[in-house]
């Protein structure tokens, strides 16, 4: 059981108290310095550190420092589309928001794995909590999926309004780029429509909201759909949840990756299996167990043969 007396953690739970602590998670110098010192101090990708061994008191500052990451977060990005909606051309701009190239590297990094296991180029993805700052939407338009259209979900409707405000002038994504604002719990049928859908790691900001919406798009995604979602590996589960391949009941986990680099997200892809009901894919679902997993590597953006952390899933039938 890891508690307090460890130095990363000590470091957090100091981290913890100067942050909860603040007036105000609005962009500012001390917030930017202490959120800074946070994501220094879990960014070590090989410490090792399971966050399901923390006792209860560390894991409690864990739940709230998520909690505390997203709002701090939201803020950042509600800002930064603020600042960029100024300019005549927002797209142009995009570079400003401080953590851009982390973004450039991300998209990248689930681009190569979408290709990985896609015959072709999705003709729609859906984006699920896209925010007032919808990046990955907007690189992954601009630079890897020219042709494709983006459905963008966020139940917060100045979210949208802003996301809106910075494509609406741009010839190409703004007949590409749709936002949509309304809980992704109260969509069904549209969600068939999907070849692809994204699920932001701050929509489910504990284990049991995540998995509500992994169910959720389980019941309704179409089969054989691929689910990419963002998780969190060792101290980086400070800042955001971890998604374990047990908790993606009706899917097929095909791959899962932990960056080594400034890119904080895990990233984790499934594919909705093919079942001809859904009693089916129940009764087989909860029967799908993680074997292992290889070797992780560092990631490498220009390297598309030997960057994924395979997960190895063996189908026990009884």
């Amino acid at each position: 059981m890891v508690c307090q007396n460890d130095a990363l953690v000590k470091k957090v739970c100091e981290l913890y108290e100067q942050i909860s602590g603040l007036e105000s998670l609005k962009p500012c110098k001390d917030v930017n310095m202490l959120f800074t010192n946070l994501v220094v101090t879990c960014m070590p990708p090989n410490y090792p550190i399971d966050v399901t061994k923390l006792c209860q008191s560390v894991q409690d500052i864990r739940s709230k420092l998520i909690r505390l990451c997203g709002e701090a977060e939201g803020l950042l990005e509600s800002h930064f589309s603020s600042i960029l909606a100024s300019f005549e051309n927002p797209i142009a701009n995009l570079n400003i928001f401080p953590y851009y190239s982390n973004y450039i590297k991300l998209s990248q990094l689930e681009f190569n794995i979408l290709t990985q296991h896609c015959s072709r180029f999705p003709t729609k993805i859906a984006f699920i909590g896209s925010g007032p700052l919808p990046l990955t939407s907007i690189v992954l338009a601009i630079n890897h999926l020219t042709t494709t259209c983006f459905d963008n979900y966020d139940i917060d409707p100045s979210a949208n309004s802003k996301a809106l405000s910075l494509v609406s002038s741009d010839p190409d994504l703004s007949t590409r780029m749709f936002f949509h604002t309304t809980d992704i719990m109260n969509v069904s049928s549209a969600l068939k429509d999907y070849e692809v859908v994204f699920l932001a790691a701050l929509v489910g900001m504990d284990k049991d909201e995540k998995i509500r919406v992994i169910d959720h798009l389980a019941k309704y995604m179409a089969p054989g759909a691929l689910l990419m979602l963002r998780s969190a590996h060792g101290a980086r589960a400070f800042l955001y949840p971890v998604v374990d391949p047990c908790d993606l009941l009706g899917f097929e986990v095909l791959s899962v990756f932990h960056p080594t680099d400034e890119v904080i997200n895990s990233v984790v892809l499934a594919r909705k299996y093919v079942m001809p009901s859904l009693e089916q894919q129940d009764q087989l679902s909860p029967k799908i167990l993680p074997k292992k997993c290889s070797k992780i590597e560092a990631f490498n953006p220009l390297h598309h043969g030997s960057m994924i952390d395979e997960l190895a899933i063996e189908e026990q039938l009884s």
